[in-house]
Order: C-alpha cells, then sequence, then structure tokens
C-alpha cells in the first residue's frame, strides 16, 4: 500500500500539484450526487481546519484548475467546481492511477487473501 501512496504522491508532483491538490480534484469530483462542494464540505473530507481547505482552494484557482461559484439559493455560500483544465489533469492523473493499479493488483490480491 505504502508502495501506491508513493507512486501517487510522485505522480501528482510530476503534474505540477502537490498530493493535497489531487486529493482536492478527487474530493471535487467524486463528491456524491453533485459535481461541487463547498469549503466546509471539503475540509471535512480531507480531515483538514477550514483555513487550510481555503489555502488550497485558493491556490488550485490561481492554477485554474477549480473555481468558485456562489449557490443560487444561498447567495453566502460558496461552492468549488472543477474548470475543464482542472478535469483534464485529473483525467490524466487517474489514468496512470488506473494502470498502476493493474500492474500491483495481483500484488495486493495476493497481501488481502493472506490477511484473510
Amino acid at each position: 500500500m505504502r508502495q501506491f501512496l508513493r507512486f501517487s504522491e510522485e505522480a501528482a508532483l510530476a503534474a505540477g500539484l502537490t498530493p493535497q491538490q489531487h486529493q482536492v480534484l478527487l474530493a471535487i469530483k467524486g463528491f456524491p450526487g453533485r459535481d461541487r462542494l463547498t469549503i466546509g464540505e471539503l475540509a471535512e473530507r480531507l480531515q483538514l481546519r477550514h483555513h487550510s481547505a481555503v489555502g488550497l482552494a485558493n491556490r488550485l484557482v490561481s492554477q485554474r484548475l477549480i473555481q468558485r461559484q456562489r449557490d443560487a439559493q444561498d447567495r453566502r455560500r460558496v461552492q468549488l467546481l472543477l474548470t475543464a483544465r482542472g478535469g483534464a489533469v485529473l483525467e490524466r492523473l487517474s489514468a496512470v492511477h488506473r494502470e498502476q493499479l493493474r500492474r500491483i493488483g495481483p500484488q495486493i490480491k495476493l497481501f488481502l487473501e493472506r490477511l484473510g
């Protein structure tokens, strides 16, 4: 497992992201039922303090990977969503992660069988 986590960290860095920034993109894309989330939801998902989530979002907005959008029903709420550029970066990262999982899948299966 640690080998895969290290791979993931290196893949994010090679794409010009920190591992946490990659996790933000994943959190937005994978949020249940919708394609956006609030800073509070992001902080909860990544187990961060609110101000840390704001800092991550600020950096991703400046890189044009995510954007902020006011909630239509409650203008006080701001939601984060992927930009086309952010979606493309995430798709490339996800493709290399899927390939790595295919490669190490047999090792993981063996490990799990030994545990069971």
